[in-house]
């Protein structure tokens, strides 16, 4: 069993990784944690240094590897890797993709605290972060639509979560 958690940054794919994973008796990776492993060099400093497109290239590499290595997994996916080179169409044919689909005022209140540690929020000022958070989300949320699985409620106990993955 292949799982792939997607959703815009912030969503809470990595804190529920973790929980699931264990729930699941699954091994949890965190695909930007697996590029920087890759890479040697932390993210912020691949976009400084390369940038977005080269990440994306290194994203799809990774993503491939850890899937093809890999026939049981739990994989919390960076918000943007399902909207890059039929990402979503790959996670699809190889496991249950789902979106952690959580609510506006949840996500700016997380990234307000995170942007020193995401590249392309760092340097945006309130107005600009609340702005680049719809304008992104809206323009990802046709490849999150093809989750086979949209999970809507923060507050959903592990329990009822995992029940749905396997209902999925």
């Amino acid at each position: 069993m292949r799982i792939y958690l997607i959703g815009f940054m912030g969503a809470g794919k990595t804190h529920w990784g973790k929980i699931l994973s264990k729930k699941l008796e699954l091994p949890f990776y965190d695909l930007d944690e697996l590029i920087v492993a890759s890479e040697g060099r932390p993210i912020t400093r691949i976009f400084e240094e390369e940038g977005e497109e080269y990440f994306r290239m290194k994203e799809k590499e990774v993503l491939y590897m850890i899937t093809d290595s890999h026939p049981n997994l739990l994989l919390s996916c960076g918000g943007g890797a399902p909207c890059f080179f039929n990402n979503i169409d790959y996670m699809n044919g190889h496991g249950t993709t789902v979106w952690l689909n959580t609510p506006f005022e949840i996500l700016l209140g997380r990234l307000r605290q995170q942007k020193a540690h995401r590249p392309l929020l760092r340097d945006l000022d309130d107005e600009q972060l609340q702005a680049y958070i719809v304008k992104k989300n809206n323009d990802r949320r046709i490849y999150y639509d093809q989750a086979k699985l949209k999970v809507d409620d923060c507050h959903i106990r592990p329990e009822e979560f995992v029940k749905k993955i396997i209902d999925a």
